[in-house]
């Protein structure tokens, strides 16, 4: 008879959660594509782990042992590249990695997720341009009344040429031939548990689909030039500081149709001299008189 919980190093009061651990581990040393795999060995593993992962067989097997029904071995093991012997089977966890458990794997520096096809995304992308953040300086009078400022500062903003999508105007555009038009790139991954697919953006194309004959002149097909802005930004009253203010939309802009970020403005009070008592309520009065 097989001794499934002695093929996973378990004991026969393994939780299914140490149950899982055990065949990460050994299936990922015993993989066949690994220099130092073994196929039989993996197949065992595998098999073990189908009958005692699940409720019902592992019950049938503590019963009746490997031969008896509904056990896994008597169909002679689960083990497919295909991807069939796994249904049912939660990667999540596999993908999120256990803490504490002691489970550690090595996939070459590669990025697991992206190995087994949980990230990416299919369509064409919609890039978001970055946030910027400027500090302005108010006096102590301006914080409690309120004010406007102007602040200059450089951002990278849509290409007026172009209107931002990087062509030459009148620049014949195509259908992007690497990703054909989808702005993605699909690859194919060999793994443990049969092939995956995970998905990236098309590097001919930065992911919008779409190439061109000639590309604008004035942002290099960049999409974005920097330039200078004037923004009047209000003060709202009874400020503080450090308080952060946002202006939607005046971020740097994202090339190739994407949305622009925001501009966020710290607050800064300038303490040159402490406001006192009778400076306070004579703002206070002004205020309330209209000033």
């Amino acid at each position: 008879m097989k001794d499934y919980y002695k093929t996973l190093g378990v004991s026969k009061s393994a939780t299914k959660d140490e149950i899982k651990k055990a065949f990460y581990k050994l299936a990922h040393q015993h993989h066949p594509d690994k220099n130092a795999g073994n196929d039989t060995k993996f197949k065992e593993v595998n098999e073990a782990y189908q009958t005692l992962s699940d409720d019902a067989k592992r019950k049938s097997y503590d019963t009746y042992g490997s031969a008896g029904p509904g056990s896994s071995g008597s169909r002679g093991g689960g083990y497919s590249y295909g991807g069939q012997g796994f249904e049912g089977f939660d990667f999540s966890d596999f993908a999120k990695g256990f803490g504490g458990g002691g489970v550690h794997f090595d996939f070459g520096g590669g990025d697991f997720s992206d190995m087994f096809g949980f990230g990416g995304g299919g369509g064409k992308r919609k890039q978001q341009g970055e946030d910027l953040q400027i500090a302005v300086g108010i006096t102590i009078s301006e914080s409690i009344l309120g004010t406007t400022k102007k602040i200059v500062f450089n951002r990278h903003a849509k290409c007026e040429t172009c209107k931002g999508d990087g062509a030459e105007p009148g620049s014949k555009k195509h259908d992007c031939k690497k990703c054909e038009g989808k702005g993605t790139i699909t690859k194919t991954n060999r793994t443990i548990f049969g092939n995956m697919q995970s998905q990236s953006t098309c590097p001919d194309c930065n992911g919008i689909g779409k190439t061109y004959d000639k590309k604008c002149h004035e942002c290099k097909g960049e999409g974005v030039k920097i330039k200078k802005e004037e923004v009047n930004v209000p003060i709202p009253e009874n400020v503080q500081d450090g308080q952060q203010l946002m202006m939607r939309g005046y971020g740097e802009y994202a090339p190739f149709g994407g949305d622009a970020g925001d501009l966020y403005i710290i607050v800064r009070i300038q303490k040159n001299k402490p406001l006192t008592k009778r400076a306070r309520e004579i703002l206070e009065e002004l205020k309330k008189e209209g000033f």
